[in-house]
């Protein structure tokens, strides 16, 4: 209508979380200088509120719709039905955090890609994992394009124990840009099948068997890093003369939200490695049967973004007390690690301030710089088809029960990377409520999302557990005898 103004309506929600809805509206202005309208709850103070923020608060304006004409949008981009003012086209809902071009609400139904989620739920049934082959490939090409832009000669190598599905490597394998890095032999053998050549295999295992140390013997070219002294013996002493890699441990560790679970070095002593103070025997190995050290490899952690960019600077510092050890050094691998956003208050890694960082360390020094990203190729381009079982409320909780449980995606579970529920079709008018999601296995630890606002739920409804296209189906276990689920690559 004219001579109306948008305003933010935070009203219900708690002063946390309005400031957290402030904070991610505000990030979304095209402009630093935008002010930002708000309505206030009754529980919130505009003091707390305003030193919470910090110099954003200069840009809030706090507004009365009870004094001045105003177009409310709720916080979480429902129907302006629930606010008592007429219901708004779908595509003028304010933007979800995770919202992008090819995953985003179009005439009310979540689309991944230009697909109907709805109407693919409706004809491969649930609970369906969905990745969307393209959004990998953009993943593939904007790391590529970030390295090369900073001037570090690479090459970028899958890991595929963030997804192994067939079709996807298979894809990557026809469109080429990448290899692939495995961590077994049966991820060796797989990828193989899959059409990848040794030469394009990457090979970092832990805790050999015999049997392996003999499968690798038998690739002249496969590009193998030990990531043990016991490891290194039995490879020279079945196949002496080869070149090799070793798998090195700076003693720095870095994860997403410096979670500990998540850093594969740091300052507890991991299984991962070779620390510094061992090189000297692990080069004495090496030259025992004439194995020639041409790469060393680490891997630090999983899940960083920038908030975490800093302790991956310190990771890379510690890199060269090790090269000066190996004359016959041509190539760094930095591993993976590289990881996307679970929640509204996660900032994107800031892939050029990234590649920056590396080239300042390794560019210039005639040595190929190797990365093996899992996460950030695919995570953000899968998701997780699921049903609403029942709705219920016991005591002081509402309940929406999934036809998926965490056994179809761990990391929430294991790791605290959350998987966040979204409804495909959510009832726009109906208003919202605050669920609590859970799973069909009998476990604890089978809960999706806590006091997680949606619009309202019934029996039937399809929701996506988002962020599901790494580490899902790849890492999903029989448990309860619920594994079960389908697979769709979007081409």
């Amino acid at each position: 209508m004219e001579g109306t103004e948008t305003a933010l309506d935070c009203r219900g929600l708690t002063p946390a979380l309005t400031i957290l809805r402030i904070k991610q509206a505000a990030s979304s202005q095209s402009t630093t200088d935008t002010t930002v309208r708000v309505i206030l709850g009754e529980e919130c103070s505009r003091d707390h509120i305003a030193e919470s923020l910090g110099a954003l608060a200069d840009r809030i304006r706090y507004v009365d719709p009870a004094v001045e004409p105003l177009t409310e949008i709720p916080w979480d981009g429902s129907s302006t039905a629930e606010t008592g003012i007429a219901d708004k086209p779908a595509t003028e809902r304010a933007s979800f955090w995770w919202q992008r071009s090819d995953l985003r609400y179009h005439d009310g139904r979540l689309h991944l890609g230009g697909v109907d989620l709805e109407e693919l739920a409706t004809q491969v049934g649930t609970p369906t994992y969905v990745l969307r082959a393209a959004r990998v490939a953009e993943n593939v090409e904007r790391l590529a394009g970030a390295l090369s832009a900073a001037g570090v000669e690479h090459r970028i190598y899958y890991a595929i124990k963030a997804n192994r599905t067939p079709a996807l490597l298979t894809y990557l394998r026809v469109r080429g840009g990448c290899g692939v890095d495995v961590c077994s032999v049966g991820e060796l053998t797989h990828a193989l099948s899959c059409g990848f050549s040794p030469d394009d295999i990457s090979f970092t295992g832990t805790s050999l068997s015999d049997h392996e140390i003999s499968v690798l013997a038998r690739f002249r070219t496969l590009r193998i890093n030990f990531d043990s002294i016991s490891a290194l013996d039995s490879f020279g002493r079945a196949c002496p003369g080869r070149e090799v890699g070793l798998r090195i441990n700076p003693g720095v560790g870095v994860g997403y939200r410096n979670d500990e679970r998540l850093a594969y070095s740091g300052a507890p002593t991991t299984k991962f490695g070779i620390y510094l103070e061992h090189v000297a025997e692990a080069k004495a190995t090496a030259e025992r049967w004439g194995l020639r050290v041409v790469r060393l490899h680490l891997h630090v952690g999983c899940g960083y973004l920038d908030a975490q960019l800093d302790q991956l600077g310190e990771a890379l510092d510690a890199v060269d007390a090790f090269t000066d050890h190996f004359p016959d050094l041509a190539e760094i691998n930095l591993g993976g690690g590289l990881g996307v956003p679970h929640t509204p208050d996660d900032k994107p890694l800031d892939l050029d301030r990234w590649a920056r960082m590396v080239a300042e360390r390794f560019a210039g020094r005639s040595l190929l710089v190797a990365v093996e990203p899992g996460d950030y190729l695919v995570k953000d381009a899968g998701l997780l088809l699921t049903s609403v079982t029942y709705v219920e409320r016991r005591r002081d909780v509402l309940f929406a029960g999934l036809d998926a449980g965490f056994n179809l995606a761990m990391e929430p579970a294991f790791y605290g990377l959350p998987c966040e529920p979204v409804p495909i079709s959510p009832r726009w008018n109906e208003g919202t409520e605050r669920y609590t999601i859970v799973g069909n296995i009998n476990e604890a630890l089978d809960v999706w999302a806590v006091d997680h606002r949606l619009h309202r739920l019934r029996r039937g409804d399809r929701v996506a557990l988002l962020n599901s296209g790494g580490y899902a189906a790849s890492m999903r276990s029989d448990h309860c005898l619920r594994g079960q689920a389908g697979n769709v690559l979007l081409v």
